[in-house]
């Protein structure tokens, strides 16, 4: 199945609403770790988070983007914008 990078950027000094939300987000994506191949936070120069990178395995790019709108970090109205791209492994460890 392809692949697809999720680039989110967080809205401007929305950190608390990514706190409050971190547990429902980390169960989301236990729960779909079958597509859920790779992820985590994009930092800022203090090491707050300001995004995230998620890899997803998906169907076509219109499910990789059904399952990204259930997560609850996109749910909470956290991100101020999200890109879908297709996304092929090349070097690294397996996906």
């Amino acid at each position: 199945m392809p692949l697809f990078a999720a680039i989110c950027q967080d809205k401007p000094d929305h950190v608390a609403l990514r706190l409050a939300t971190r547990e429902a987000h980390l169960s989301f994506l236990a729960a779909h770790a079958a597509q859920v191949k790779l992820g985590g936070p994009f930092l800022d120069a203090a090491e707050k988070p300001v995004g995230s990178l998620l890899i997803v395995e998906a169907a076509d790019e219109a499910a990789a983007k059904a399952l990204l709108a259930e997560d609850p970090y996109a749910e909470a109205g956290l991100f101020a914008s999200v890109e879908v791209k297709p996304w092929k492994r090349v070097v690294g460890a397996e996906l």
